[in-house]
């Protein structure tokens, strides 16, 4: 990496025309400047809930669905969480209407948080133009962040595909009817379906056979469109009771060698990390619809 005192002064006035505008790009634009490869940034937000999307289009990633419980400003120690009752159980008043009223109330630690990592190889000289620099950090990196963190909710260990109590519902007809079907049970369960994670392409499939996408969003569900489900799979459900993201409310950039295997080539890497973990409240309320 270039170092020389032109290249530092061009960038530090560009930082200091910006002091009101700091993304997380600029701050590591800042960093670089004064440290080069030893730049870390330590910052104390979860920087993937720090840019708003350039896209005409908007594709919201599955954090957005979940109520955030940021740890670093609130000193909770455990949650609260729900089961459906077991066999033998005595029986509830009621519970034949309000199915809810048998289920078991419990309370856990907050479970250790984890580890969300993305890595860049930064193009030879980039930094010398500290524009690029910035943007190539807030729209690829944080980006490729943006892609981990949904890993990470959605299908990582611990993510809501691997949650162990969350039940599944398959249908002989079409995969639509089983959506909608889930939707009800949630209703049945005295929640609201307020969620949908699915594939693009069935999405897109189902888009153009009817107005399933349209209707649900008209009725206040929101989507997350992610490669993250396998196309005929979809995780549907009451998110805005049902769920939480337990998230530390930290991040760091810097620069560190990659593991073997993460490149196709040699080269000057990036890493950003972010702490956090789903966790479902409500287990009788979100499912895992399927063919």
């Amino acid at each position: 990496m270039q170092r020389d005192e032109g290249v530092k002064r061009t960038m530090a006035e560009v930082v200091a025309q910006r002091k009101n505008e700091m993304s997380p790009g600029r701050m590591f634009v800042e960093a670089c400047a004064a440290k080069g490869l030893e730049a870390s940034v330590e910052y104390d937000v979860t920087i993937t809930d720090s840019l708003t999307s350039s896209r005409r289009k908007p594709r919201y990633p599955a954090r957005n669905m979940l109520k955030v419980v940021d740890l670093s400003r609130d000193p909770r120690r455990f949650y609260w969480h729900e089961s459906p009752p077991r066999p033998g159980d005595p029986e509830v008043d009621e519970a034949d209407l309000r199915r809810e009223a048998a289920n078991r109330f419990h309370r856990s630690p907050i479970p250790e948080l984890h580890t969300t990592t993305a890595w860049v190889q930064v193009p030879p000289e980039l930094w010398e133009d500290p524009e690029t620099f910035e943007s190539f950090i807030n729209y690829r990196l944080i980006v490729r962040l943006g892609t981990a963190e949904n890993h990470t909710i959605i299908r990582g260990e611990g993510g809501l595909l691997n949650i162990p109590g969350i039940p599944r519902m398959t249908s002989k007809g079409p995969f639509t009817s089983t959506i909608l079907a889930a939707c009800n049970e949630a209703e049945q369960m005295g929640g609201t379906a307020d969620g949908l994670i699915i594939n693009p392409v069935d999405y897109y499939r189902f888009m153009g056979q009817g107005s399933l996408m349209d209707d649900l969003e008209r009725n206040g569900v929101f989507i997350v469109r992610t490669r993250l489900v396998d196309p005929g799979t979809a995780i549907v459900g009451d998110f805005g009771h049902g769920a939480q993201l337990f998230d530390a409310g930290r991040s760091v950039i810097r620069f560190e060698e990659p593991p073997p295997g993460t490149f196709a080539e040699p080269g000057i890497a990036l890493k950003a990390e972010i702490y956090e973990r789903v966790v479902v409240n409500l287990l009788t309320n979100v499912f895992i619809v399927t063919l």
